[in-house]
């Protein structure tokens, strides 16, 4: 199948009530800098280049369950961040108020929530 023009995955958009507390939250994690903000939409641009990161309002937003369960709000993705350390960054991740899911489904592999409930995982690279 080919492509009829160019096409480039640059942002991932999570929805949130506050878009600037959960970019600030991110910020805080990956180290990325806020490359625009409005009072709807904020979004980060990783300096090493690659996929950037939008927060945008939804004022109906629902805070997703993890892992899944019947008749609740289901995540629709969510981020996998590699890390050389799964201890140090989990501390840090928690430092900056992520919290520990419950659910642990890997040994290798440290499930986090972000402050609105969005799973990200952290796991070992290389």
């Amino acid at each position: 199948m080919s492509v009829p023009a160019r096409l480039t995955l640059t942002t991932v958009n999570l929805d949130t009530p506050d878009p600037a507390a959960l970019a600030r939250f991110y910020v805080r994690l990956l180290g990325w800098e806020i490359a625009d903000e409005q009072a709807d939409d904020v979004i980060l641009r990783n300096a090493d280049g690659g996929v950037g990161l939008s927060f945008q309002r939804e004022r109906a937003y629902v805070r997703p369950t993890w892992p899944a369960e019947p008749g609740r709000q289901q995540m629709s993705m969510h981020l996998e961040i590699g890390v050389t350390d799964l201890a140090a960054a989990l501390d840090h991740a928690l430092a900056c108020g992520a919290t520990l899911a419950d659910y642990q489904p890997q040994e290798d592999v440290r499930v986090c929530l972000d402050p609105d409930g969005h799973p990200f995982c952290l796991w070992l690279i290389g």
